[in-house]
C-alpha cells in the first residue's frame, strides 16, 4: 500500500510539472486525505484510465495502450519493462517472438497455461527507438502497476529484466548478481530473472531461467 500511495504522489507531481508548476505548496500525503490521490479498484476501470492517460511525452507517440491482460486473481505475475513495436500496435503484451517464448517457458516449466497467470509491463505505452524512457515517464506509470498488483494479489512476482527489477524494488543490484533470489516484500515473493527477448540474443542464458521459475513452481 504504501509504495501505491508514493507512486499516486509522484504521479501527482509529474502531473502538476507538466502543467507549468516550477513550485507548488501542495501538502506532503497523509493517509487522512487518502481521497486526493485514488486510482480505480477495478482492473478494466484501471485500464480504461490509462488509456486516456497522457501524462508523460510517451502517450504522444504512442499507438495503443498495452495494459496487462490474465487471470485476475493470478498466483504468478509477470513483469516486463515496456512494450515492443508489435504490442504498441495491437495494444497487448509479450507479443512475438519473445511473447512466444514467455509463453513457452509458463507452459513448460510452471506448467500453467498463460491465462492462469497475469502478465504486465513497468511502461504501459511504447517508447520509440529513438527514445529512452526518463525517470519521470517511468514513475508516472508505476502508479498503474502496483495498482495492478494491489488488485490482483499476487503470491509471486516474477520481474523479467533489469529496469523492471530496479524500479519495483528500487534495488539497483546487477540482475546478473541478483537474478534467482527470493525477495521477500509484504504480500509476495519478489524472483528477478532475464527479460525473455534478452534470451533471444543470449540463448545460453535460458538454463539459468529455466532454475529461476524452477523456484517458481516449488512456491506454487
Amino acid at each position: 500500500m504504501k509504495n501505491l500511495h508514493n507512486a499516486l504522489l509522484l504521479k501527482q507531481l509529474y502531473q502538476l510539472k507538466a502543467l507549468g508548476y516550477t513550485y507548488t505548496n501542495t501538502q506532503p500525503f497523509s493517509y487522512e486525505e487518502q481521497n486526493t490521490l485514488k486510482l480505480p479498484n477495478s482492473l478494466v476501470a484501471l485500464k480504461q484510465q490509462a488509456i486516456n492517460c497522457h501524462l508523460c511525452a510517451l502517450s504522444k507517440s504512442r499507438n495503443k495502450v498495452v495494459f496487462g491482460e490474465g487471470n485476475e486473481q493470478a498466483l504468478v505475475m509477470f513483469i516486463g519493462d515496456a512494450p515492443i513495436d508489435l504490442e504498441d500496435s495491437m495494444g497487448q503484451p509479450f507479443l512475438g517472438r519473445g511473447g512466444e517464448m514467455l509463453t513457452a517457458m509458463i507452459e513448460k516449466v510452471l506448467r500453467l497455461s498463460r491465462q492462469e497467470v497475469y502478465i504486465t509491463n513497468l511502461l504501459k505505452c511504447h517508447p520509440l527507438a529513438t527514445q529512452e524512457a526518463d525517470e519521470s515517464q517511468i514513475h508516472t506509470c508505476k502508479a498503474y502497476l502496483f495498482k495492478e498488483i494491489e488488485l490482483i494479489k499476487p503470491k509471486i512476482i516474477v520481474t523479467l529484466g533489469e529496469k523492471a527489477y530496479h524500479y519495483l524494488t528500487n534495488d539497483k543490484s546487477n540482475l546478473k548478481e541478483i537474478r534467482g533470489t527470493l525477495i521477500n516484500k509484504e504480500n509476495h515473493t519478489i524472483i528477478p530473472t532475464y527479460h525473455p527477448n534478452f534470451l533471444l540474443k543470449n540463448p545460453s542464458l535460458k538454463r539459468e531461467v529455466f532454475m529461476d521459475l524452477q523456484k517458481v513452481k516449488s512456491l506454487l
